[in-house]
């Protein structure tokens, strides 16, 4: 099994696991908040939810250069302090989900070299493609995470672990 293949089983489950807490938050708590010391409108299950997704895709392009996420989904999260203009519905963010699923494993299939030096953010503290890989995973599970603590405390269940990438 390639190195590829081996992210791809993980990043992918990951993916697969904000999916499930995106899909399973009922419509009474998709603008709840989640975290008491965040404001309010940044801290609503919507928004880490897309928050999560835009830097998924931002992270898998080549360059910050000509990066646009799909329509209707704006560039507001690269501005400090800024919301995008409206909350995006369950099925917006499952269909960016689908995007940024197939998106990563692309990337992830024709990845030639690992060491590749990251062009997304230059002068970070991330230098190579694969630590930038492990990075983006890590920021997916981490809200994939939180999202499903919060229906386990709001709705009693939360969506189940997820050990590999769903099979397409």
């Amino acid at each position: 099994m390639t190195w590829e293949k081996i992210i791809w089983n993980q990043f992918g489950a990951a993916i697969d696991m904000l999916d499930n807490a995106i899909e399973a938050c009922p419509d009474a708590l998709w603008q709840a908040r989640l975290f008491a010391d965040e404001p309010a409108e940044f801290a609503e299950f919507w928004y880490v939810a897309y928050h999560c997704l835009f830097w998924l895709d931002f992270y898998l392009s080549e360059t910050a250069e000509n990066f646009t996420p799909p329509a209707p989904f704006t560039l507001s999260e690269f501005e400090s302090g800024e919301l995008p203009e409206r909350v995006y519905s369950k099925a917006e963010l499952r269909a960016y989900l689908k995007y940024g699923r197939s998106k990563c494993q692309t990337t992830l299939q024709n990845l030639t070299d690992p060491t590749t030096p990251q062009r997304v953010r230059p002068n970070w503290r991330i230098h190579s493609v694969a630590e930038l890989h492990l990075y983006n995973l890590r920021h997916v599970q981490e809200h994939a995470a939180q999202l499903s603590l919060f229906l386990g405390q709001n709705v009693g269940t939360a969506p189940g672990w997820v050990g590999k990438a769903k099979e397409d």
